[in-house]
């Protein structure tokens, strides 16, 4: 499993069932993510299989996933993020075969301790586009329909920051910290 996808389920989502959306601007590098998303993760997918996530931070404001899904080879991925309104956003480069624009998921940390990843609803995205909320398109990836978004960041957040807009995301990963080793 490329890196790219682990930032989709952990700081992204591991199941490209074939619909995604991408965005052409990526998060501007800039601001610091809390200080709990670094370290290290575990979950399962929805198969049952274990899922390592190293969250590293690289520099004041870019960070590196590094997934280690059970029984396969190690993936590295790099990302910004942004808070804004009251959701964090995290952003990568996705792969050329899926168009090289950029994935855009929500992340929360939990008073429980977890990390919860969201991914945006293709349908609900496809909606804002027919409704002229978004500029966009739809889009043909290697694994089906997804959606393009081609409008700037400022009324990205304005639609995901809208009340009324609280069911485009949808839940698609949740971690917990891995037990420290002694």
């Amino acid at each position: 499993m490329k890196a790219w996808r682990l930032l989709l389920i952990a700081v992204s989502s591991l199941l490209l069932g074939g619909c995604l959306v991408s965005f052409d601007e990526p998060l501007p590098a800039g601001q610091t993510a809390p200080a709990a998303l670094v370290g290290h993760w575990v979950s399962k997918d929805a198969w049952g299989q274990h899922l390592s996530l190293r969250i590293k931070r690289q520099g004041t404001d870019h960070y590196t996933a590094i997934s280690t899904p059970a029984g396969q080879a190690r993936d590295v991925v790099d990302f910004t993020v942004a808070g804004h309104g009251s959701r964090w956003y995290a952003s990568a480069r996705m792969p050329a075969e899926y168009g090289g624009q950029y994935a855009l998921v929500g992340f929360e940390l939990t008073d429980d301790g977890a990390l919860v990843v969201y991914n945006l609803d293709v349908e609900r995205i496809q909606q804002a586009l027919q409704q002229h909320a978004l500029n966009g398109a739809t889009v043909e990836t290697k694994d089906g329909e997804g959606v393009r978004v081609a409008s700037d960041l400022s009324q990205v957040f304005a639609y995901l920051d809208d009340p009324a807009n609280s069911d485009v995301f949808v839940e698609m990963a949740r971690y917990t910290r891995a037990p420290s080793k002694r």
